[in-house]
């Protein structure tokens, strides 16, 4: 069986509406694109029929392997975190101890992860250096730079 995928409300919906997404629009288009190079004529030397084809092979993997993705994921219930320590979907506000800068992250699964927004996943260096951490403790966490030293400063929703 294979490992249960854990969302925030926010995540899964976005998942829904991308597959969604694939399945009315990007679908039909890719049928609409094949029927158009089918009327040109011979199938043999037709490159738009083969790159329609080609499109259709990968979509229809993406939306099945979206479908799987699905069917293991599970909305984490933020009413029963523990703010004690750092765990998914916690907000922690760190001190980088070298360059004395203070960087707020959410801690979010790896399909949730964006930087632009301060969303990190758990699975990357940071997220894991900071997982199980309290208020107060210190890190250090080797990311491609070197090493960097992180001190927590508080944990929240």
């Amino acid at each position: 069986m294979a490992d249960i995928q854990y969302f925030t409300q926010e995540g899964l919906d976005n998942l829904k509406q991308e597959l969604h997404q694939m399945k009315t629009v990007d679908r039909p288009s890719i049928s609409q694109q094949i029927a158009e190079a089918r009327d040109k004529g011979d199938l043999s030397e037709n490159a738009e029929y083969d790159a329609a084809k080609e499109a259709q092979g990968l979509l229809e993997a993406k939306i099945a392997q979206m479908e799987d993705l699905l069917s293991r994921a599970r909305v984490l219930d933020e009413s029963k975190m523990d703010n004690s320590k750092v765990m998914i979907l916690s907000k922690v506000k760190v001190k980088n101890l070298k360059t004395n800068k203070d960087l707020t992250y959410t801690i979010v699964t790896e399909k949730e992860a964006d930087l632009k927004t301060g969303k990190i996943s758990s699975s990357s260096p940071i997220g894991q250096g900071l997982l199980g951490k309290k208020v107060g403790d210190k890190a250090e966490i080797s990311v491609p730079a070197g090493i960097i030293q992180l001190e927590v400063l508080e944990i929240g929703r």
